[in-house]
């Protein structure tokens, strides 16, 4: 099990670290340490749960996209919701997020680095609970999907590369950023997967908090549930 964290910027670096692409957080790097989880006792039962793995995450998520068609979202936090289309064209990422969601996953997950307009990224945390809840969905990557003639402007919603040795930026299927602003330096590396239809300035409210010297909210920004709207 890999425990994720932010990636550290240098504080005195504030403006070219605007320009710094999306990245998951290394386990090297974390903010509030959290200790490694126990080796849980396997049960006879647990060893029957369905787990995604790079082996069968296309394949299960191909069939899923025929089975499961929503396509908007709501993000619900504190600060108020933000609604999301997801697009069709980038059908894996879709319905990875749709599946997630279902799962309850990113229930009280945190947008974890926010940098007023440029960007606000979520769907981690540094909570226990939500690592053990990544155990159990499986350990897995979605490859790019960039040629969709999609680009990184103002709204949309895009996947971060993983943190893991990745030459070919597979997506770390558990998180997520909003562009607050354009920045096509970032086309061809992450894929564009839907847009935000309503609550952008919910996700410029979240940006505008206060924040250390890594992005981190000095207060939590909780992602409270995602919600299945069609």
């Amino acid at each position: 099990m890999i425990v994720f964290c932010l990636v550290i910027f240098n504080c005195e670096d504030k403006q070219s670290q605007k320009k710094t692409p999306p990245k998951t957080i290394d386990s090297t790097q974390v903010k509030q340490e959290s200790k490694r989880l126990k080796t849980d006792t396997i049960t006879s039962e647990s060893t029957k749960e369905f787990l995604l793995t790079k082996d069968n995450a296309m394949e299960f998520f191909l069939q899923y996209d025929k089975e499961h068609k929503e396509n908007k979202v709501r993000i619900v936090t504190d600060y108020g919701n933000i609604d999301i289309l997801l697009f069709n064209e980038t059908k894996f990422h879709r319905s990875n997020f749709i599946y997630l969601a279902k799962k309850g996953y990113f229930n009280d997950t945190q947008f974890y680095r926010v940098i007023e307009n440029y960007i606000i990224q979520g769907g981690s945390t540094d909570n226990r609970e939500v690592i053990r809840k990544r155990r159990f969905i499986g350990k897995y990557l979605l490859p790019t999907d960039t040629k969709r003639g999609f680009h990184h402007d103002r709204g949309v919603i895009s996947m971060p590369s993983s943190a893991i040795e990745n030459p070919y930026k597979l997506a770390s299927p558990y998180e997520f950023f909003i562009m607050l602003r354009d920045v096509h330096e970032l086309d061809g590396d992450y894929t564009i997967f839907g847009k935000v239809i309503s609550g952008l300035d919910i996700a410029d409210k979240i940006a505008n908090v206060d924040t250390d010297d890594s992005d981190w909210p000095l207060q939590n920004v909780y992602i409270r549930r995602v919600e299945i709207l069609e």
